[in-house]
């Protein structure tokens, strides 16, 4: 339980440090220590991210064949 703690105080104060030891825990499999909370909201926020850019970028293509054609 300590290293989740220090995992989600890690993630509050030192984000790039954070990551880091995250995904060195995720390769060597050392699933019981990660914080899994904060990990859960990045990939959510990520998933958010990549669907808003889609979006724009679809708008930016739509806006520009309309002009286009007229």
């Amino acid at each position: 339980m300590r290293q989740t703690q220090d995992l989600a105080q890690l993630y509050q104060t030192d984000y790039l440090h954070w990551l880091d030891e995250t995904v060195e825990r995720l390769r060597s499999g050392q699933f019981e220590g990660l914080d899994w909370p904060n990990l859960i909201e990045e990939l959510e926020a990520m998933g958010r991210n990549e669907r808003n850019a889609l979006k724009s970028n679809q708008r930016v293509l739509l806006t520009h064949l309309l002009k286009w054609c007229y």
